[in-house]
C-alpha cells in the first residue's frame, strides 16, 4: 500500500479524534500529567501508563473504571538513534485508552480496530498483529478481525511489556501498519519493522514485576485486577496519516527542522550527514522546550542534566552545521508555534521557557570554548603516549571543572579515534555523588516499597491532614513500617526508629518548598519524637519517629504535638517567599517565575527563572516593598476553588506545577494571589521583618535569593548594627562614611602590595648577573640554580630565570629558580639547550613534579608551585643529573 492511499491529517485532529473515539465509549479524559515523574523509580514520564501506575498496582483507589489520555512522554534511553531512524525521538505523545479491572482483551482489540479503520481510514489489508507466544486468547480475538497469516506470534523481548523498572507488566498485542514494498521486505513484522511500522501496542496488564537487567526479572504476584494499557504514538501516527518518510516531517516538528536549516545554512534533503544533525536539532529543542514548560531547569543531576544534555547535542550539532550565531531563540519560537495549540503553556510562558535556553546556550559557548581546548590537550597527551584510551579521571576533570558533559565527550573522542574509560569515570562520579548525598540521606523517610502502604490504605483509608487549623490532635496509629526495610510491625520500643502511619494529623509533611512539622506524639506510657514527616504515595502521611520511652502498639490513640515555635517560623518564611515572588516580578516582569523554594525556620531561599544578575538597587527595592507590605497587617487567607475559577480571579500558578481541578488559593490582601497547599501566617504583619542576604546564579537562566525573616531577620541586622558601630569607632568615622573609608584603605594597601613587589623584584632582579657568572657547566650546558626569599611573587621569579638566561646567550643554558617556601618554581631553557633535548616542561615534570610539586609547561618556559620546601635541594640536584644525562647523549 502506498502512504498516497491515507487521507493526510494533522496531529491536533489525530488527538481529537483518538480522545473523542474512547470519550464515546465510556472512557474519562485525563489531560497529560507533567513530564517529571512523581513515581520516584522514575526521573521523567517515559510511558502513558506511568500517571496510571498506582491504580495499576492497587496501591490507590482508581478514581474512574476506564480512561484515555495523550501523555507527554521523554525518553533518552534511545537517544544516539535520534535522527538516524524513522521511529525514534526523546519527545513523543502517547495516546492510551486504559481500563481499571473494568474491561479486558476482548473489549480493547476491538476498540483499536474500530478507530485505525473508521476513525483514520486504515485499509484492514495492510494491517498486522502480533501477540505473545502463549497467548491464545488475543490470537481468537484477532481471528475475527485479521486473516491468520497477518498475525504473528513474539517473545518476551517483542510482547511482553514493563516500564523498565520493577512494576505492573504484562503480555501485549501489537498493530502494525505495511508500508509497501517500498520501504522493505515482505514477511510480516518479524521480517522487518521498517516497512511494517507499529502504530499500536494492547498491553494486558495482569502482572507485577520485580528487579532484575533487561528481560530477565521475575513475576512477583498477579495484580489485583485485570488491566488495560494501550499505547498510540500520535507523532508516529501522524508520520504516516500526513504521508511523511518520518516524525520529523509532521505538522508540529517540520517547522523546527526547518529553521534549523536556515539558521544553519543547510537544507534539509541535500546531505544525509547533515539531516541527521538537523533532525537532532529540532528534536532536542522540542523535548527541551517540554521540559523546561513543566519546571525543569538545566543542572547537573537527575532530570536536570537530562535537559542540559539535550540542549547542548542541539547547540553543538547546530554549530557543525555552521551556525555562527546564538540559535535557541528562534527555535524555541518557532517549537512554540508548532505545538502552542495543543500545549498553551509554550505560549503563556514563552519568555521564561526561552529565556532558560538562551542562558544555557550562552553558557555552554564559554564551556565549549575552554572545555574543547581542554580536551584537545588531553588528546595529543594519550596520542603521545601510545595509548587509544582517555582516562576516567580526564573524563571527570572536564565534566567537574569544565562542565564539559561525558556524553560530549565520548562523541568527540570517537570523532578523535579515541575510547573513553567510561567505567572510571562513572565510579568517580559516583563517589562524588554518595559524598554529597550522604547528609541528606540521613534525615529522609528512605525508598520504602509502595507495597508496604498497600494494608494500611485497605485497612485505614488515607490520612485526613488537619494541621491548617490545629496543632494537636488526638489519633490512632494505624501503621507501623520499618524504615529500612518496609516491614509492618506490631509494636516499636525505646529507641526504634520507624514510621508511623496515623488515622489523622496536624503535622505537615515535606512539599511545595516547605520543610515538615516536627513535634511528639504523647501517649499511656510514653512519648515518640517526629523527626521527619513525608508523603510516600499522595494519601499518606508517614512520620519518622524515634521512641523515647515506653511502648507503642498497632492500633493504640496518640497526642499528637507539632513544635509550635517551628511551626510558626516556617509559616512566615512561607508567607515570605510568597511576597518575594510578588515582588520580583512587579521588578522584573512576569518572566521572574518561580523556579524552586526552601521554606525552613526563619529563613527562605527563593529560585526564579532571569536571564542575569538582580542589580543591587533592585534587590534592595524589592527588600523595601516586601517590608512595607509586611507593616501594611494585610490579612492572608486560603480557600478552595476550581481551577478554571483560581485562574479567573488572577491566581499564581507555579512554572512546572500540576494540579487537580480543586486547588488551594493563598492571598495576602490585593499583594499576592498563588495556588498553595503550605501553611501561612494570619496576616502580613506577623512576618516582623525580612532580610535578602544575598542573590546568585544557580544555574542558567535561574537565580537564588537567600534571606531571613522574624526574629532570624532582627538578630542579623542587630548584628550588622554592632558591626558598623564597631568599625566606625575603629576608623573614626561616622557609619555614612564608612564605604568610602574602606574603599580608601583597601586601595592604599594595594598600593602598598604592588610597591613591595616592584622592590622584592628589583632585590631579586639585582643578583642576576651574580647568578650568571656563577653558572656551573654540566656536560656543555650553562646550568644555573637559584633560590629567592620567599613571598617573591611568581612574575618575579619568572623576570629573575629569564634575565639569567639573557645574560647566557652563546652557550646552552638551563636556569631554574625556586622560592624559599616552595610555592613557585620557573625553569627555562635557551634554543641550544633545546636543540639538545632539553625541554622546560619535561624538566619541571621530571624533577619537581616527581618529588611533590605540580607542574609543567612549554619547552622553552616551565613553572610549577605546591612543593616542599626542604627538597628543593634534591630537586636541584635532579635537574642537574637530568641535564648531565641529556647532554651526554
Amino acid at each position: 500500500m502506498s502512504l498516497d492511499d491515507v487521507n493526510p491529517m494533522d496531529t491536533a485532529e489525530i488527538r481529537s479524534r483518538f480522545l473523542n473515539h474512547f470519550a464515546q465509549r465510556g472512557h474519562t479524559v485525563v489531560p497529560s500529567a507533567s513530564l517529571v515523574a512523581q513515581d520516584p523509580t522514575l526521573l521523567l514520564v517515559n510511558a502513558g501508563m506511568v500517571p496510571f501506575k498506582p491504580y495499576f498496582l492497587g496501591d490507590l483507589a482508581t478514581p474512574w473504571p476506564r480512561a484515555t489520555s495523550v501523555q507527554k512522554c521523554v525518553r533518552t534511553v534511545d537517544i544516539e538513534n535520534v535522527g538516524r531512524t524513522a521511529r525514534h525521538a526523546s519527545f513523543f505523545q502517547m495516546c492510551g485508552n486504559f481500563s481499571f479491572g473494568d474491561y479486558f482483551k476482548a473489549e480493547a482489540i476491538p476498540f483499536a480496530f474500530e478507530l485505525l479503520v473508521d476513525g483514520f481510514g486504515f485499509k484492514p489489508d495492510d494491517l498486522w498483529a502480533t501477540v505473545y507466544l502463549d497467548d491464545d486468547e488475543a490470537e481468537r480475538i484477532w481471528l475475527d478481525l485479521l486473516p491468520a497469516e497477518r498475525i504473528q506470534r513474539r517473545d518476551k523481548e517483542d510482547n511482553f511489556w514493563s516500564m523498565g523498572v520493577p512494576g505492573p507488566c504484562g503480555p501485549c498485542s501489537e498493530i502494525y501498519f505495511d508500508r509497501g514494498s517500498a520501504y522493505g521486505r515482505e514477511g510480516g513484522p518479524i521480517a522487518d519493522e521498517e516497512r511494517y511500522l507499529e502504530v499500536w501496542n494492547l498491553v494486558f496488564m495482569q502482572f507485577e514485576r520485580g528487579e532484575g537487567a533487561g528481560y530477565d526479572y521475575p513475576i512477583l504476584r498477579e495484580l489485583p485486577a485485570r488491566n488495560i494499557d494501550t499505547g498510540m504514538g500520535l507523532e508516529r501516527m501522524a508520520t504516516i496519516l500526513q504521508g511523511v518518510d518520518n516524525l520529523y516531517e509532521i505538522d508540529i516538528s517540520r517547522p523546527v527542522l526547518d529553521a534549523a536549516g536556515r539558521l544553519t545554512g543547510r537544507r534539509y534533503g541535500a546531505d544525509p550527514a547533515d539531516d541527521v544533525r538537523l533532525r537532532v536539532v529540532a528534536d532536542h529543542t522540542r523535548t527541551a522546550a517540554m521540559l523546561i514548560a513543566d519546571g525543569v531547569v538545566p543542572s547537573n543531576e537527575g532530570r536536570g542534566y537530562v535537559l542540559r544534555r539535550l540542549l547542548r547535542r542541539a547547540v553543538r550539532d547546530a554549530r557543525l552545521l555552521g551556525a555562527r550565531e546564538p540559535v535557541m531563540a528562534e527555535l524555541f519560537g518557532v517549537v512554540g508555534v508548532a505545538m502552542g495549540p495543543i500545549y498553551p503553556e509554550l505560549v503563556d510562558n514563552a519568555e521564561t521557557i526561552t529565556g532558560v535556553a538562551v542562558a544555557e546556550e550562552a553558557s555552554f559557548a564559554e564551556t565549549l570554548r575552554t572545555g574543547t581546548t581542554i580536551f584537545d590537550t588531553a588528546v595529543r597527551q594519550v596520542r603521545s603516549a601510545g595509548s587509544a584510551t582517555l582516562g576516567g579521571d580526564e573524563a571527570f576533570k572536564l565534566h567537574d571543572t569544565y562542565g564539559f558533559p561525558i556524553d560530549l565527550t565520548l562523541e568527540m573522542a570517537a570523532e578523535a579515534g579515541l575510547s573513553v574509560d567510561e567505567a572510571g569515570f562513572r565510579r568517580l562520579m559516583e563517589r562524588q555523588r554518595q559524598t554529597a548525598k550522604a547528609d541528606r540521606a540521613s534525615r529522609r523517610i528512605g525508598n520504602v516499597d509502595l507495597s508496604a502502604f498497600r494494608p494500611i490504605l485497605a485497612r485505614s483509608g488515607p490520612t485526613t491532614f488537619t494541621g491548617y487549623e490545629e496543632l494537636t490532635r488526638e489519633s490512632g496509629v494505624v501503621g507501623l513500617v520499618g524504615i529500612a526495610d518496609g516491614a509492618g510491625l506490631e509494636v516499636i520500643g525505646e529507641g526504634d526508629e520507624v514510621g508511623v502511619v496515623l488515622d489523622t494529623t496536624p503535622f505537615y509533611a515535606e512539599s511545595g518548598g516547605q520543610e515538615p512539622d516536627f513535634g511528639l506524639l504523647r501517649f499511656d506510657g510514653g512519648v515518640v519524637e517526629v523527626l521527619d514527616v513525608q508523603r510516600p504515595v499522595p494519601e499518606l502521611v508517614l512520620h519518622r519517629v524515634r521512641v523515647r520511652s515506653g511502648e507503642l502498639r498497632l492500633g493504640d490513640r496518640v497526642q499528637a504535638e507539632v513544635d509550635e515555635g517551628r511551626r510558626r517560623a516556617v509559616s512566615r518564611s512561607h508567607t515570605a517567599t510568597h511576597l518575594v515572588h510578588a515582588a520580583f516580578r512587579r521588578a522584573l516582569g512576569e518572566g521572574a517565575t518561580q523556579a524552586g523554594s526552601l521554606n525552613s525556620p526563619g529563613r527562605l531561599r527563593f529560585d526564579f527563572h532571569a536571564l542575569g544578575a538582580v542589580a543591587p538597587s533592585v534587590l534592595a527595592d524589592v527588600e523595601d516593598e516586601i517590608n512595607e507590605v509586611a507593616l501594611r497587617d494585610l490579612p492572608v487567607r486560603a480557600f478552595v476553588t476550581t481551577q478554571e475559577e483560581a485562574r479567573r480571579l488572577g491566581a499564581m500558578a507555579l512554572f512546572g506545577e500540576k494540579y487537580g481541578d480543586a486547588v488551594r488559593v493563598v492571598d495576602v490582601g490585593d499583594y499576592a494571589r498563588e495556588l498553595c497547599g503550605g501553611t501561612h501566617v494570619a496576616s502580613s504583619a506577623q512576618l516582623g521583618a525580612v532580610k535578602l542576604l544575598s542573590e546568585s546564579s544557580i544555574s542558567a537562566g535561574t537565580r537564588r535569593v537567600e534571606g531571613l525573616v522574624g526574629i532570624d531577620a532582627f538578630r542579623y541586622l542587630a548584628r550588622e548594627h554592632l558591626l558598623v558601630s564597631q568599625l566606625s569607632t575603629a576608623l573614626k568615622a561616622r557609619p555614612d562614611e564608612l564605604a568610602d573609608r574602606v574603599t580608601d584603605i583597601v586601595g592604599r594597601l594595594r598600593d602598598a602590595e604592588r610597591e613591595l613587589d616592584r622592590l622584592r623584584a628589583a632585590a631579586v632582579l639585582a643578583g642576576a648577573g651574580a647568578l650568571a657568572d656563577g653558572a656551573e657547566d654540566v656536560g656543555g650546558v650553562a646550568v644555573v640554580t637559584a633560590e629567592v626569599p620567599a613571598g617573591t611573587a611568581p612574575d618575579g621569579v619568572r623576570l629573575l630565570a629569564m634575565d639569567v638566561r639573557g645574560r647566557l646567550a652563546g652557550r646552552p643554558a638551563v636556569v631554574a629558580v625556586v622560592t624559599a617556601d616552595g610555592s613557585s618554581i620557573v625553569v627555562v631553557t635557551d634554543p641550544g639547550a633545546r636543540s639538545a633535548g632539553l625541554r622546560a616542561g619535561e624538566l619541571v615534570r621530571s624533577s619537581w613534579a616527581s618529588l611533590g610539586g605540580k607542574g609543567g609547561g612549554k619547552p622553552d618556559i616551565a613553572q610549577g608551585g605546591g612543593g616542599n620546601p626542604e627538597m628543593v635541594p634534591a630537586v636541584f640536584a635532579k635537574l642537574r643529573g637530568l641535564v648531565a644525562d641529556l647532554a651526554a647523549r
